[in-house]
């Protein structure tokens, strides 16, 4: 059976779809929040998943419904991370680092009780993207689309809290508001990509493109648009990559992206000796 012939099933086409909307989303958001020194906010989030994603299967929800108990889960740990940092006098990693104990702990104590790693938890662990539903493929698409409207309607202010909250005030800009957008957004994004890569490596789909962008754009818009490149090509590799030689899908689409922060690191050294020092 040649590459073609597989591409043809339904299943793939959906991994394929589905992990390209979910790795734009995921990528785009990175770019803010790797700028923003919030880029470990990805593992907090993800513990908190594993955590809903216990809660859901202890509720016997499965595929469409798990993620609607996830979502409000993480959307409002995304807003406790936020307050933590504006209230409670503490750094963006103590706040993530609060909240993301808070979940793994959830989520081994409920696992535990509910008798113990069975398979469906252990694929919210490392992700399990040619299974995804037509439903999940929907969701996707509907997220990513509020995403682009989002991005479009408040990029000036993302923009200008993504260099300094103290500017952006100065400029008129609501930051608490604005940072409520991107954490939510964040927030959904990483449940989604739970499906994807699983719970044990949502942060790289948030870090790595964007890491990769930065070491190469002089624009804050190209580097969104590398970002968005890269994160996309890595998941279209990856999942072929997967099916060709019989590899987990989520840990081939993060060493392919890897590879990409490599020879962007390299091309740097490269295109501009004299920063690269």
């Amino acid at each position: 059976m040649n590459l073609l012939e597989i591409l043809s099933y339904g299943f793939i086409q959906r991994a394929l779809l589905a992990g390209t909307l979910i790795a734009l989303l995921c990528s785009v958001l990175g770019v803010f929040l790797v700028l923003r020194r919030l880029s470990l906010i990805g593992d907090g989030l993800a513990h908190v998943t594993f955590g809903s994603a216990a809660i859901a299967l202890a509720l016997k929800m499965y595929s469409v419904m798990s993620l609607l108990v996830s979502m409000p889960i993480v959307m409002l740990a995304s807003l406790g991370i936020l307050k933590l940092t504006e209230k409670g006098r503490l750094s963006g990693d103590a706040a993530i680092g609060l909240v993301s104990a808070l979940g793994i702990s959830a989520g081994i104590i409920l696992a535990s009780v509910g008798g113990g790693y069975n398979v469906d938890l252990l694929s919210y662990l490392f992700g399990n993207i040619l299974s995804i539903s037509r439903e999940e493929v929907i969701i996707a698409g509907l997220l990513c689309l509020g995403v682009i409207v989002l991005l479009t309607l408040y990029y000036n202010e993302l923009f200008a809290i993504a260099f300094s909250d103290e500017l952006a005030r100065t400029s008129g800009v609501r930051v608490s508001y604005i940072n409520a957008i991107l954490v939510l957004l964040t927030a959904l994004s990483v449940v989604l990509a739970m499906k994807l890569v699983g719970i044990m490596l949502i942060s790289s789909m948030l870090i790595v493109p964007a890491a990769s962008a930065l070491q190469l754009a002089r624009g804050f818009k190209v580097c969104i648009t590398l970002a968005a490149v890269q994160g996309c090509s890595s998941v279209i590799i990856g999942i072929v990559i997967s099916i060709l030689s019989n590899l987990p899908a989520s840990a081939s689409i993060v060493m392919v992206n890897l590879l990409f922060f490599a020879a962007a690191f390299l091309a740097r050294r490269v295109i501009y000796p004299k920063n690269s020092n």
